[in-house]
């Protein structure tokens, strides 16, 4: 095992024990790039990409990027469960059921205060309803946002076509004007 290889280990290990503090300290792997001005090629390879479930902060994450759907999280679902949903339909639904619940939470507050805690169970699966829905939007929204940026982007080189042709025509006129009447360059400033 080389002295680098041996050193990285022993990171490695100092570093799982870190990753449990509330405010770790910063990594001590600058001591890999020490050398790095004499000889560039002295640094480590690149360790490969995480796969699966990682630890940070002492939470558990995901590569996966997939939206857990909201049985998995054990919140009741309000809206259908079809995958062609509508969505300003349901939001639209969903924020009225919001305000309606936000409602009779005012009134249960004021006529039977002890009584509230259903009401505030209820207005949290609306609100994680709500925010489930919006999420699952952000697909639709990249999509959106990347064709309107490419659309532009288009347009941007039309207009660049469009000004280098229109270049091209005025310079193509003044060689001609300068090359019949060589007086009309002296007019002109040529």
């Amino acid at each position: 095992m080389s002295s680098v290889q041996i050193e990285i280990e022993e990171i490695k290990i100092k570093s799982s024990a870190m990753a449990t503090a509330t405010y770790p300290p910063p990594p001590p792997f600058y001591r890999l790039y020490k050398d790095y001005n004499e000889n560039p090629k002295s640094i480590p390879e690149r360790p490969p990409p995480i796969e699966g479930t990682y630890m940070c902060f002492s939470g558990n994450y995901t590569t996966d990027d997939v939206l857990p759907s909201l049985e998995e999280q054990g919140v009741r679902q309000l809206y259908p469960k079809e995958p062609n949903v509508d969505f300003k339909k349901e939001l639209g639904s969903l924020n009225r059921e919001l305000q309606l619940h936000i409602l009779e939470l005012a009134d249960v507050l004021v006529e039977r205060p002890s009584q509230y805690a259903r009401r505030v169970e209820d207005i949290s699966i609306i609100f994680k309803n709500l925010h489930h829905l919006l999420n699952s939007l952000h697909p639709h929204q990249a999509r959106a946002t990347l064709i309107h940026v490419l659309e532009l982007q288009i347009q941007r080189r039309k207009q660049a076509v469009d000004d280098i042709k229109r270049r091209r025509e005025e310079v193509q006129e003044t060689s001609h004007g300068v090359s019949r009447n060589p007086s009309w360059a002296v007019e002109h400033g040529f």
